[in-house]
C-alpha cells in the first residue's frame, strides 16, 4: 500500500510482472496462434498496425478475420479446397462483394465448435457485433489494397448495418442503496449465496462502492494491485485501455470500504503469482472479469429486478450520469472516465435521466376528462 505521492514510472518499473503486462503477453501468444489459422498476409497486416493499436485490438481483429475466412471455405465452393493459411493474393482477388454481403448475413446466426468440449453451439450477432466484424474486415482490405495485394477495395462498397440507439441502463439512488443493503443483510439471496456472503461481504462492498464512486472499468478493477492505492491522497493508479496510466481519486466512503477490506485481505495468503492482486476470489486468486460481472449481477437482480442487464459497465454509466448531473461539465466526465473522444461521453451521459422524464410527464397540461367506471352503471 502506498503512503506517498505517486511516481508512475517508479511504480511500474518496480514490478516487471504486473497484471496488465502478463495479460498483454498472453494476448500476444494467442495472437501468434491465431495467425497460423489466417492467410500469411494477415501477419504482415498486424505488424503494420502494431504502433497504432493495442494488442487487444489486434487480437479482436484476428478473431473476426478467422470467422470470415472460415465462412469462405465453408460457404463458397471456390475456397473449399484451400485452408486459410495457404491463401495467397490469387485467392484474395477472388473474394467478391457478394461474399462480404453473405458474410454479413451469416453473422446473424452461425455455429461454432467448442475447442474444449467439441460440442457445437449457435452464435448470434446483433448490430454492434456485425458492425465490429465488418470494420475488422474493412481494415484488412484497406491494407491489402494499399499494398497491391488486391486490385480494388470492395469492402468499402458494403453497406454497414444501422445502429439503433438503446436506452442507457443505470441505477437510481434508491436502487444503489438497495444493492448495498443486499450485501449488508443478504436478504433476497439464496441460501448458498448467503453462505458465501459471509466470506465476501467486505470485498463486495468495497468493489461496488469503487464502481459507483469512481466509474472504473471492470478490466481496470481486476487489474488493481495493492500498491496502486494511496490513502494519503485517496487515489489509485489505474491502467486504462491501450496501456495508458491515470490517477483517479475516490471519496472518503470508498476509502473506508477499501481499508476495511484490506484489513481482511492481510489475513489471506494468496496463491503464488497473485500476491499483489487487490481483489481476490475465494480461491485466493486475482478475480476475473467474469467473476466480478457475476457478483454485480447477483446483487442487481435483488436491488433492481426490472433491470435485467445491470453490469459493472452500467455502474460506470451510473457514476458518469451522476457526475454530469452534479457538475454539468462533460469534459470533466470524459477525463475521469478515460474517454479519448468527448463526443463518446456526450452521447452516453448527457441524456435525460429517468427522473427528468418523470418530471416531464407532469409538465404538459391536459384538458379535464370525466372518467366513469362503467361497472357502476
Amino acid at each position: 500500500m502506498l503512503n506517498h505521492t505517486f511516481d508512475c514510472e517508479a511504480i511500474f518499473l518496480s514490478d516487471p510482472v504486473r497484471f496488465h503486462t502478463q495479460a498483454d503477453i498472453q494476448r500476444l501468444d494467442r495472437l501468434k496462434q491465431l495467425e497460423k489459422e489466417l492467410p500469411l498476409v494477415c501477419t504482415d497486416f498486424f505488424r503494420s498496425i502494431t504502433q497504432t493499436t493495442s494488442t487487444l485490438t489486434r487480437l479482436v481483429y484476428a478473431y473476426d478475420l478467422r470467422i470470415f475466412f472460415q465462412y469462405l471455405i465453408h460457404e463458397n465452393p471456390f475456397f473449399a479446397d484451400v485452408e486459410p493459411r495457404f491463401m495467397d493474393d490469387r485467392h484474395l482477388r477472388m473474394i467478391k462483394m457478394r461474399d462480404i454481403d453473405g458474410f454479413q448475413e451469416y453473422l446473424m446466426q452461425y455455429y461454432v465448435t467448442d475447442e474444449e468440449t467439441g460440442e457445437s453451439k449457435v452464435v448470434q450477432n446483433h448490430e454492434l457485433g456485425i458492425m465490429r466484424k465488418l470494420c475488422s474486415l474493412r481494415s484488412l482490405f484497406e491494407y491489402l489494397f494499399k499494398n497491391g495485394h488486391i486490385e480494388a477495395n470492395i469492402a468499402t462498397l458494403v453497406t454497414l448495418p444501422k445502429l439503433h440507439d438503446k436506452p442507457i441502463l443505470r441505477l437510481e439512488p434508491d436502487e444503489m442503496q438497495r444493492m448495498l443493503d443486499t450485501v449488508a443483510s443478504g436478504e433476497g439471496l439464496s441460501k448458498t449465496q448467503q453462505r458465501y456472503l459471509k466470506f465476501t461481504r467486505t470485498r463486495d462492498t468495497a468493489m461496488l462502492l469503487l464502481f459507483l464512486g469512481t466509474g472504473i472499468r471492470v478490466s481496470e478493477c481486476v487489474g488493481l494491485d495493492i500498491d496502486d492505492l494511496d490513502f494519503d491522497l485517496n487515489a489509485f493508479l489505474v491502467t486504462r485501455k491501450g496501456g495508458d496510466q491515470s490517477i483517479l481519486y475516490f471519496p472518503e466512503q470508498v476509502a473506508d470500504a477499501l481499508k476495511a477490506y484490506l484489513a481482511e485481505r492481510e489475513e489471506i495468503e494468496p496463491l503464488e503469482g497473485h500476491e499483489n492482486a487487490l481483489f481476490l476470489s475465494l480461491k485466493k486468486r486475482r478475480m476475473t472479469q467474469r467473476a466480478v460481472e457475476n457478483m454485480v449481477k447477483k446483487y442487481a437482480l435483488v436491488a433492481a429486478p426490472l433491470k435485467k442487464r445491470i453490469s459493472p459497465h452500467k455502474l460506470r454509466s451510473t457514476f458518469g450520469t451522476n457526475l454530469y448531473q452534479e457538475t454539468g461539465d462533460i469534459y470533466l466526465v470524459a477525463d475521469v472516465l478515460g474517454h479519448a473522444d468527448v463526443n463518446t461521453t456526450r452521447r452516453h451521459y448527457a441524456a435525460m435521466s429517468d427522473a427528468n422524464k418523470r418530471k416531464a410527464s407532469k409538465l404538459v397540461p391536459l384538458p379535464k376528462a370525466e372518467i366513469k367506471n362503467t361497472t357502476d352503471e
